[in-house]
């Protein structure tokens, strides 16, 4: 199934708004017009993704640690995702197909979300520095 003529430049414009929202504001600060997450906000708990817009507002401020220490699993999987989206809007080399092929498999990384999850909510360390922040 061909992807429509629409899609890549719709995801285009949408990073760039992202980006542009988290350059002007502060998801750490009060009041901001962010959005909570809303699993946390219910349970308390933290999700896979708990931390994943401040860890990207640090990211685009040049600050790597802090990105780490909000969402470890994003930040690095940032990486593999973009390789993972290019190698679906264009050709890659071939050593990039078989990294792409061995990434594709959503299994481990349901496995991989699933651990983070329940680690970042013990309270005992090391476990408590996988909570945001």
């Amino acid at each position: 199934m061909a992807t429509p003529k629409w899609v890549i430049p719709g995801l285009v414009i949408a990073c760039l708004l992202v980006v542009l929202l988290l350059l002007q504001f502060d998801p750490n600060r009060a009041g901001n017009p962010l959005p909570p997450c809303p699993f946390h906000w219910l349970t308390g708990l933290y999700c896979p993704g708990c931390g994943a817009t401040r860890a990207l507002h640090a990211l685009l401020h040049g600050n790597l640690q802090k990105a780490l220490s909000m969402n470890p699993v994003f930040v690095l999987a940032l990486p593999i995702v973009a390789l993972l989206f290019a190698a679906q809007c264009m050709t890659l080399p071939s050593v990039f197909l078989r990294v792409t092929r061995i990434f594709s498999d959503a299994r481990p990384w349901a496995w991989l979300l699933i651990g983070f999850a329940v680690l970042r909510n013990m309270p005992w360390y090391p476990f408590s520095l996988l909570a945001p922040g």
